[in-house]
C-alpha cells in the first residue's frame, strides 16, 4: 500500500506499512459471526438490546471492547489521581513570605532607629493567614532587597499562576514574552478584553468566523492548544473554568478561603477582576451543561501543584470520568456515538479509537446488512437474523437428537409419501426416500473427473458421499400451537432461556422443513398472547405473577379452528400450577396457592381443546408433585403424554415429539 510519494526522483513512490488506522483495502466486514454471538445471548433468555451491549462490551475480531477500554480509562484515572496535591501555590506563597519576613527581620535588627522598630511591630501584627499577610505586606517599605525580591516573586508567581489556571500554558506564554511588566501585561488585558467581546458575539448568535480569525491572529500566542474554531475555544475554556471551581471545592474550606483571597488581589493587581469576572458569566452562558461548582474528583498525591498545573489536573480527571461514564453506556438513550473520539485518544492513543471505530461499525454493519433495524430508537432483530437464530436453534436440537441417537433423517427430509417437491438433498443414514440416479451418477463423475484412471477404464465408481436422495412433499399437514410459560418463575428457575430457544428451534422447522404445517407460538402468564418470531426473539420472561394456563388453551383453540383439515397439536412449556384465569368479564384474577375455580376453569378448556381432536403433550420443568400430578390428568383427558426433560434437553424433547407425531400419521 503506498504510504506517499519518494523524495527521490519526480516518479517515485516509497511504500510500506498503512499507519492511518484501519485498512482501507481491508474485505468487506463479516458480521455472520456477531449475529451468532448476539443469537447465543438471545437464545440463552436475553433482550436483543441485552445481547448487542454484552457483544459491544466485550468486543470482536481481538479488539477491545467496551469494557476493556473503559478499565484502560479507569487505570488512567487512578494515575490521574495521583499527579499531585492542589494546595501547591499556597504553600510556595507562604515559603516565599517567611522568607520576605525572615530577610526584613534580619535588615530591621540592628538598625536603632525607632523606625526600625516601628517595622518590626508590623511584621509582628501581619495576620496569621497567607492571603492576609500579604495583603497587609503589599504597601510595605522594605528595607532588605531579598525580602523585597522574596515579595515581587509572590506577587510574580500569583499573576502567573492565577492566569494558568485561566488559560492554559498562559504561564510559559508570560514567560517567553521578553517586553516587560507593562507591556506584557497591557497584552494580556487587551487579549481578555477581545476575548470576552468575542464570546458575547457568539452567545447573541452572530457570525463570528472572521471575528475569531482576527483574535486568533492578534492573540494566538496565548493559546498553544491552538484552537480551529470559536467553538473549540469556547469549549476549551469553558472546560477549563469549571475545572478551577472543581479544584476550588476540592480544596479545605480555610484553603479556599486563603487562595481565592490570593486569587483576587492578583486580579484586582492586574486590573482583570471585572472583565474576567465578565468572561466566566459569558463561558457558563456558553456551556451551560458544565458541572458548574459540582464537588467532582481531585488529584490527592504527594507532589505540590501550581493552581494552574492543578486545574490541568482536575480537568483531566473530569474529562476521563467523563469517558468512562461514555463507555460504561449505563444511561437512558446510551450511543456509541456519545463517546468522545478526542478524549479517547488523549487518554489511551489511536488504538483505542481504531477499537472504537470497530464497534460502531459493527453496529452500522448489521444494520446495512439487514440483520438490526431501528423502530423509535429500539434496536430489533430484522426476520432475516430471527430466521438465523431459528436455524440456529434448530442445528443445536438436531445435534442433540443425534447424539442421542433419535435419527437425524426424520428431521431434514420433507416426508417419504407424496408428491415430488423438484428438489433433492445427499443421502443420509436411515432416509427411505428414493435414490436420484442422475445427481448421484453426476456426483460420481465431477468427484472423480480428476483422478487418473488405467487406459481403456471408463466406469465410474460411486462412493456413499456422492448418492442423494428425492424429496416429497405430505399432502397431510398439521396446526402445532406450543404454549410457552412467560411466568417469572421461568427465569427464578432458569428455565425461560431453553423454552425461548425451543420455540424458535420448532419455528424454524415447521416453516422451512415442513411448510405445508402451520405453527403458532402462545405465550402465557397472567394472561395470553401470539408470539411472533421477532417479538420472541425480543421477549423477557412476564414480572407479573400468574400462569394463565387457560387463556393459553383458548388462543390454541381458535389457532386450531383456522386449520381444520389439519392435524391438530398443542404442546405444552411449563413449570408450574395454574394459578390464573379469566373471569367472566375477561379479567385476569390470580391466587396463590391455586384455587379451585382455576383448576376447573383450565380443565374444562381442556377438554374444549380434547373435543376438537388435539393431541396435548405436556412438557413440566419442574418435578413438584401437584404439577406432575396436575398435568398428567389433563393429558389423560385429552389422550397426550407429559415429559419432564432437563432443560437442557427440552428443545430434543419438544421436536422429536413433533417429529413422532408426523410419522404416526404417516402410517395412516
Amino acid at each position: 500500500m503506498p504510504g506517499g510519494r519518494s523524495s527521490r526522483g519526480t516518479h517515485g513512490y516509497r511504500y510500506g506499512r498503512w499507519r492511518g488506522g484501519p485498512d482501507p483495502l481491508a474485505p468487506p466486514y463479516d458480521v455472520a459471526a456477531a449475529v451468532d454471538e448476539i443469537g447465543d445471548q438471545v437464545l440463552g433468555g436475553s433482550g436483543v438490546r441485552e445481547a448487542m451491549r454484552d457483544l459491544l462490551r466485550r468486543g470482536i475480531d481481538g479488539g477491545r471492547g467496551l469494557d476493556a477500554l473503559r478499565r484502560s480509562v479507569r487505570d488512567r484515572l487512578r494515575q490521574a489521581r495521583q499527579a499531585g496535591r492542589m494546595d501547591g501555590t499556597l504553600e510556595q506563597v507562604r515559603e516565599l513570605l517567611d522568607r520576605a519576613v525572615e530577610a526584613e527581620r534580619r535588615a530591621l535588627f540592628p538598625d536603632p532607629d525607632d523606625a526600625a522598630r516601628l517595622a518590626e511591630e508590623e511584621l509582628d501584627a501581619l495576620p496569621q493567614d497567607t492571603a492576609g499577610a500579604v495583603r497587609a505586606l503589599k504597601d510595605h517599605d522594605w528595607r532588605s532587597p531579598e525580602g523585597a525580591q522574596a515579595y515581587k516573586e509572590i506577587q510574580d508567581l500569583l499573576r502567573q499562576e492565577v492566569l494558568d489556571s485561566s488559560f492554559q500554558g498562559m504561564k510559559q506564554a508570560l514567560q517567553a514574552m521578553q517586553d516587560g511588566d507593562g507591556a506584557e501585561m497591557q497584552a494580556v488585558k487587551d487579549m481578555v478584553a477581545d476575548l470576552s467581546a468575542l464570546v458575547d458575539a457568539h452567545n447573541r448568535g452572530e457570525d463570528t468566523d472572521q471575528q475569531f480569525a482576527d483574535f486568533m491572529g492578534k492573540h494566538g500566542q496565548f493559546f498553544p492548544d491552538d484552537p480551529q474554531s470559536v467553538e473549540e475555544l469556547i469549549d476549551s475554556l469553558a472546560r477549563r473554568a469549571a475545572a478551577q471551581e472543581r479544584m476550588l471545592a476540592g480544596l479545605s474550606p480555610e484553603q479556599r478561603a486563603e487562595l481565592s483571597d490570593l486569587m483576587s488581589q492578583a486580579m484586582g493587581d492586574l486590573g482583570l477582576q471585572s472583565e474576567m469576572s465578565h468572561l466566566s458569566d459569558a463561558l457558563r452562558q456558553a456551556r451551560p451543561d458544565l458541572p458548574w461548582g459540582q464537588r467532582g474528583p481531585v488529584p490527592d498525591g504527594q507532589q505540590p501543584l501550581g493552581m494552574g498545573d492543578a486545574t490541568t489536573a482536575v480537568a483531566e480527571l473530569a474529562d476521563l470520568e467523563s469517558l468512562s461514564q461514555q463507555l460504561s453506556q449505563g444511561y437512558a438513550g446510551a450511543s456509541l456515538a456519545d463517546v468522545d473520539e478526542e478524549l479517547l485518544q488523549q487518554a489511551l492513543g489511536r488504538s483505542a479509537v481504531d477499537d472504537l471505530e470497530a464497534l460502531r461499525r459493527l453496529e452500522r454493519e448489521l444494520e446495512r446488512q439487514g440483520y438490526l433495524q431501528r423502530s423509535e430508537g429500539a434496536l430489533q432483530l430484522s426476520p432475516k437474523a430471527v430466521r438465523r437464530l431459528g436455524a440456529t436453534a434448530l442445528r443445536r436440537v438436531f445435534a442433540k437428537l443425534s447424539a442421542t441417537g433419535r435419527g437425524e433423517h426424520d428431521v431434514a427430509d420433507a416426508g417419504a409419501a407424496g408428491e415430488l417437491t423438484g428438489s433433492s438433498r445427499g443421502w443420509r443414514f436411515g432416509d427411505e426416500q428414493p435414490l436420484d440416479v442422475v445427481r448421484t451418477v453426476r456426483n460420481a463423475v465431477l468427484r472423480t473427473a480428476g483422478q487418473p484412471r488405467e487406459e481403456g477404464q471408463r466406469a465410474v465408481r460411486i462412493a456413499v458421499e456422492d448418492f442423494e436422495v428425492v424429496e416429497t412433499e405430505r399432502r397431510t399437514g398439521a396446526a402445532v400451537a406450543l404454549l410457552v410459560d412467560l411466568s417469572y418463575s421461568m427465569a427464578l428457575r432458569g428455565t425461560w432461556g431453553a423454552a425461548k430457544s425451543t420455540a424458535m428451534a420448532l419455528h424454524s422447522l415447521v416453516t422451512t422443513q415442513f411448510p405445508q404445517d402451520a405453527i403458532e407460538i402462545i405465550g402465557f402468564s397472567s394472561t395470553a398472547q401470539v408470539l411472533r418470531p421477532e417479538t420472541l426473539a425480543e421477549l423477557s420472561v412476564d414480572t407479573l405473577q400468574g400462569t394463565n394456563l387457560q387463556h393459553g388453551l383458548m388462543l390454541a383453540r381458535r389457532f386450531l379452528a383456522k386449520h381444520r383439515d389439519a392435524e391438530p397439536v398443542v404442546l405444552v412449556v411449563t413449570d408450574g400450577e395454574p394459578t390464573a384465569h379469566l373471569e367472566d368479564d375477561g379479567t385476569p384474577y390470580f391466587c396463590w396457592p391455586p384455587m379451585p375455580e382455576t383448576i376447573a376453569r383450565t380443565v374444562a378448556e381442556v377438554e374444549r381443546v380434547a373435543r376438537s381432536g388435539a393431541t396435548l403433550n405436556v412438557f413440566a420443568l419442574d418435578p413438584e408433585p401437584a404439577l406432575v400430578d396436575f398435568v398428567h390428568d389433563i393429558t389423560a383427558r385429552a389422550g397426550g403424554r407429559v415429559f419432564q426433560p432437563d432443560s437442557e434437553r427440552l428443545g430434543e424433547y419438544v421436536v422429536a415429539d413433533y417429529l413422532r407425531v408426523r410419522r404416526g400419521r404417516r402410517g395412516r
